[in-house]
């Protein structure tokens, strides 16, 4: 026989968490006439044992009493199968967490490499869900939120891209569609450049005091485009990647792939 003590000492629990769980009659030491103390035995610490489990696990203390009265071991595999759903479905969640987590950080190494520079590089595939009418039309933001590469189906801004389309006398066209990555399954318009002038720029108000930048854009890639001889295609590819703030006004950088010959 075992006192409250020793059994919370060796089954790391509170003493309040063993007089808990007799409380609610979950398991029932028995107590010394002489002196009340409880006195746990082997069976009592299986039972406290199983009941940790289903704690850990998130079942409620009234569905652990109904288990501790009567509960086939049928009814306790549809239990655990119904728990282990919705934990592959949290692991599920925690990997897309993690991979947006990986993202960020990755963007951070790119900000600090090409602010204020620019290199060659691909555009990965992107397959494009859905379109905006504009940036603010928020009550279209569901095509954002019935994209499942999204945490919990929340509407964020990493699957939407701003499409600038321009000739030699200014912007043609401008659109915002939102893209996922391409799937062996995709049906729908793919957009991918092999050759892009890849650069990061700053954007936001503590920048610019809310004017349009997209003319010092625009300047900035016909430079580089003459510079090296480069042919722009007449697109520009634009993701807003982190938004940081300084003395209360967003710094928001912008990460831009213009396609070339």
């Amino acid at each position: 026989m075992y006192t409250i003590g020793q059994v919370a000492n060796f089954l790391g629990v509170s003493r309040d968490t063993l007089k808990f769980y007799e409380e609610k009659e979950l398991v029932k030491p028995k107590q010394d006439d002489h002196n009340g103390y409880r006195k746990y035995n082997h069976f009592d610490i299986y039972d406290i044992m199983t009941i940790n489990f289903y704690r850990e696990i998130d079942v409620e203390i009234k569905m652990i009493q109904d288990i501790r009265k009567s509960m086939s071991v049928k009814d306790i595999e549809i239990l655990i199968e119904d728990k282990e759903q919705k934990i592959l479905e949290e692991i599920e969640q925690k990997n897309l967490l993690l991979k947006r987590i990986r993202s960020v950080k990755a963007d951070c190494q790119n900000i600090k490499q090409y602010l204020g520079g620019y290199t060659i590089r691909e555009m990965e595939p992107l397959e494009v869900k859905g379109e905006l009418t504009n940036f603010a039309s928020h009550d279209e933001y569901t095509i954002l939120q019935n994209d499942t590469d999204h945490l919990k189906r929340a509407a964020t801004l990493t699957g939407l891209r701003r499409i600038i389309s321009f000739n030699e006398e200014g912007v043609v066209r401008d659109r915002f569609v939102v893209v996922s990555k391409v799937e062996d399954d995709t049906e729908g318009e793919v957009l991918t450049y092999p050759k892009c002038i890849y650069m990061i720029i700053e954007d936001g108000r503590w920048l610019t005091g809310g004017e349009n930048i997209d003319g010092q854009v625009g300047d900035s890639l016909r430079s580089i485009a003459a510079e090296n001889e480069y042919e722009l295609l007449g697109l520009v590819y634009i993701n807003t990647v982190i938004t940081v703030y300084e003395d209360g006004l967003e710094r928001a950088f912008l990460e831009l792939y213009a396609p070339i010959a």
